[in-house]
């Protein structure tokens, strides 16, 4: 059972403005990069076609896997825009982007415009660095922590 001491300390952060500043434009990448696979917006494939390229590419069961993903990035995206329960959207955040950088881009090498992983990985350091310091100012979570 987690008591609220363990909840105060997940969410509290003295990250101050310059969490807000790196939230905001990485949940917004993250959101709307959910929403390409799960509903098929901004040009996405949406989760039947998201589902059977990843299933082509060895991540079985593909629906399952886009659901999962779309999942972790639009819900995630919108928690870290609102700064709620910032650690642990941009902790799954960050996994999602390691499943990517290592079973999509890495063997096509650094370059984005080669399909490489560095997009992936500056979200990965964007979304630890949000794991380790929290929210910061101007956050959801310091209403939570205050009541």
């Amino acid at each position: 059972m987690i008591n609220k001491q363990t909840i105060h300390n997940i969410l509290k952060s003295d990250a101050g403005v310059a969490a807000l500043a790196l939230r905001v434009p990485v949940g917004i990448i993250l959101a709307a990069h959910g929403a390409q696979k799960l509903f098929g917006w901004f040009g996405g494939y949406g989760l039947e076609g998201t589902g059977q390229w990843l299933e082509s590419i060895g991540l079985a069961p593909g629906y399952l896997m886009a659901l999962l993903a779309g999942s972790a990035e639009f819900f995630g995206g919108i928690a870290l825009i609102l700064g709620l329960l910032t650690r642990p959207a941009a902790a799954v955040s960050a996994f999602t982007m390691l499943v990517a950088i290592f079973s999509v881009h890495f063997e096509h090498g650094l370059f984005l415009s080669n399909n490489g992983y560095e997009f992936a990985l500056a979200l990965l350091a964007a979304t630890v660095a949000l794991t380790i310091h929290g929210a910061g100012s101007y956050a959801v979570d310091n209403v939570i922590t205050k009541t």
